[in-house]
């Protein structure tokens, strides 16, 4: 029996590999926001970085949640 995994699936796991991602460059690289944007909203004081870095992570784990739960959902049968 041949297992296919939805669209869905793939879509999920990219954006948690994704926000995965930015959330580690943030905290390795807390500037390349003002780098990128060329804005400073917190002007240096890293507030800003922190919540993006908690939310980039709550992203992911949300994210790779949901692909775990389509993953393991049974494939309809048509």
């Amino acid at each position: 029996m041949k297992r296919t995994t939805r669209t869905r699936f793939w879509v999920e796991g990219m954006l948690a590999c994704l926000s995965g991602l930015l959330c580690v460059v943030t905290l390795m690289w807390r500037d390349w926001i003002e780098v990128v944007f060329r804005v400073d909203p917190d002007h240096h004081n890293g507030s800003l970085e922190w919540l993006i870095v908690l939310a980039l992570l709550g992203a992911s784990i949300s994210l790779g949640g949901l692909a775990v739960k389509e993953f393991r959902k049974p494939a309809s049968t048509a």
